[in-house]
């Protein structure tokens, strides 16, 4: 019995691993989108999070000051800090729709110009090379 036992566990230390390693298939594009968009929701949370901490630091160092001076205690001057920024309501925008397409070949403008043309197609497909 106790030789059936370790055969199971060696057996099942053994396979655990494997399991670990194996290969997931690849997300699809709405796996992508989605995941993106819960990735922009975490981080617009957190910024939600910050300015929550960043008020009630406020008032509690206005509580303090205000106990401070009706005791009559010598207080220093606060540290200056910069304003709580409210991060508003959750807006996503995925990147694909962000960027216009340029299919026409017209030039982008100076300010758009540092990412490539949002095209699929390659440059020989659109611009076939004319022949002598």
């Amino acid at each position: 019995m106790k030789k059936l036992i370790r055969l199971l566990t060696a057996g099942l230390l053994v396979s655990v691993p494997a399991l670990a390693l194996a290969k997931l298939p690849p997300l699809n594009d709405e796996a992508k989108a989605k995941a993106a968009e819960a990735a922009a929701k975490a981080a617009w949370t957190g910024k939600v999070e910050a300015y929550q901490l960043c008020k009630s630091q406020d008032q509690v160092a206005a509580s303090y000051y205000k106990s401070a001076k009706a005791a009559g205690k010598e207080t220093k001057p606060p540290a200056a800090a910069p304003a709580c920024a409210d991060p508003g309501a959750f807006a996503y925008t995925p990147p694909e729709a962000a960027k216009p397409i340029e299919a026409s070949g017209a030039h982008s403008p100076a300010p758009t110009a540092t990412s490539p043309p949002s095209t699929k197609q390659p440059d020989a497909v659109v611009n076939p090379a004319k022949k002598p």
